[in-house]
């Protein structure tokens, strides 16, 4: 059986793992932008990771500024994305997501913002355990942390493919409307030609 502190010392460095990862969804309307922010030291790990679920194209201008005000990272019209970097500063980074482009269509955006300090923290250095298990702990905490990431896309993509699959549908349904439509109109067209074709010739 496992000592107590063992476990003690997973839960805690999972726990700490797990905690500054934060998941959010955003409205970025026609001509705006939305922009988030995250403090943190230099040396810092961190990552954003993006998807959009709603809205025109499904694409979205991206921007991660530094404290200094330099662009780490530029994209355009992206539909998804994954971007991780380390904190060369300290001070605020700044994520923008804009639609700049859009003339009237709003799109909604799923994203994570992940800060991973690799300074150790008071409990860390308080615990007296085997370096390659705190090593072991921290990889599992980052495989349950991508894991918890690709849920969450499968989650949208899923969103995603459903409102297309509704979409086709409703656009068969109407085409098949017009269609019958067109077909009961013609036939209508022709019956009342022909009908005034045979008037016309009874009474030469």
């Amino acid at each position: 059986m496992a000592p107590i502190w063992y476990i003690s010392s997973v839960c805690l460095t999972l726990s700490i793992l797990l905690k500054p990862i934060h998941g959010y969804f955003v409205t970025v309307d026609a001509h705006s932008e939305e922009c988030f922010f995250d403090k943190v030291e230099i040396g810092t790990k961190m990552g954003l990771m993006f998807e959009i679920s709603e809205g025109g194209f499904l694409d979205i201008d991206v921007r991660i500024t530094a404290p200094d005000g330099n662009v780490i990272y530029q994209g355009e019209r992206e539909s998804s994305g994954k971007y991780t970097f380390t904190a060369q500063q300290s001070g605020m980074y700044t994520y923008c997501f804009s639609n700049q482009m859009s003339t009237m269509t709003p799109k909604v955006v799923m994203f994570n913002m992940e800060v991973i300090s690799t300074q150790p923290s008071d409990e860390d250095k308080g615990e007296k355990g085997d370096p390659n298990l705190q090593d072991m702990i921290r990889q599992l905490g980052e495989s349950l942390t991508a894991v918890k990431h690709e849920q969450e896309y499968m989650s949208v993509r899923d969103r995603i493919h459903r409102s297309i699959n509704e979409s086709t549908n409703s656009r068969v349904v109407w085409w098949s409307f017009f269609e019958a439509i067109v077909l009961v109109t013609m036939t209508i067209g022709q019956i009342y030609y022909l009908k005034r074709f045979f008037e016309v010739r009874r009474v030469v």
